[in-house]
């Protein structure tokens, strides 16, 4: 498909794609991205839901990043686009956002769906994303090459390029605040976790070495209301290149939660 940017309608700052009638579904993107990331499930959800798709602060057309130290900061920045419950759907630290939300407005959310999310990660992998971090200047674009690389190892494709180009064009200290939120977190606390009130879908791919199988499984074991999908042969980016697997999978969730 042809990435098009798609219009968007302004609220306190945060710009956001709307489609659709029906029950509200809210998309949140992760670091670097844009609400075009969720292209492809607007598309297949549209029809029976209504999808709000922000920018996060700092990305896309959305006001800058100011004063943000946590995922729970960009939690707090985005309810002002909910007006009634919704079914949040977050994708890396999208899927942190949706869980901090389900967590501290358990009000506002009717079920939850973390995409590659993180859980307690291991020393080493919280030092990498530390690293990443205190790596980025807030001034210059990031050299994209070694995230495009984590995301899609070396295939060429319009998913790549897409990522690529978002990459490159996001605001650099919007982009170093998320990504500084982001390596803080290490995934919902397990005594909320252990008391989530709504149902959860955590979704991973098999190959997926950061947001790994094994914490989805965890996570889902842990939440009352939990299940976990593993897409085969996906990695990071599973809502871009395995985008009819996770759309079928949001369509039946959705559905689900909306009964």
């Amino acid at each position: 498909m042809t990435w098009t940017t798609r219009l968007r309608s302004k609220t306190n700052g945060l710009a956001a794609i709307t489609a659709g009638d029906g029950p509200p579904i809210l998309l949140l993107h992760g670091v670097g991205l844009r609400a075009e990331a969720w292209n492809r499930q607007i598309d297949g959800l549209a029809r029976d839901f209504h999808l709000i798709a922000p920018d996060m602060l700092g990305h896309g057309e959305s006001v800058p990043a100011s004063g943000q130290t946590s995922v729970s900061d960009y939690t707090d920045s985005i309810l002002a686009l909910i007006h009634d419950p919704v079914l949040v759907v977050g994708h890396s630290m999208g899927a942190m956002i949706a869980l901090d939300m389900a967590i501290r407005f358990p009000e506002q959310v009717r079920g939850v769906a973390a995409l590659n999310a993180i859980w307690k990660r291991t020393a080493e992998a919280a030092a990498a994303v530390r690293d990443r971090a205190e790596s980025l200047d807030g001034r210059t674009p990031a050299d994209p090459a070694s995230t495009l690389s984590r995301w899609f190892d070396d295939a060429v494709s319009p998913e790549r390029n897409a990522c690529a180009k978002w990459l490159r064009d996001v605001n650099p200290a919007g982009y170093k605040t998320a990504y500084t939120a982001f390596a803080k977190g290490d995934g919902p606390n397990e005594t909320a976790l252990t008391h989530l009130s709504c149902p959860a879908l955590f979704m991973t791919g098999q190959m997926e070495p950061n947001s790994t199988p094994q914490m989805s499984q965890a996570m889902a074991k842990r939440a009352p209301q939990g299940r976990a999908i593993i897409v085969e042969g996906a990695a990071h980016m599973m809502p871009i290149t395995h985008a009819e697997v996770v759309t079928a999978a949001l369509l039946d969730f959705a559905r689900e939660v909306w009964t």
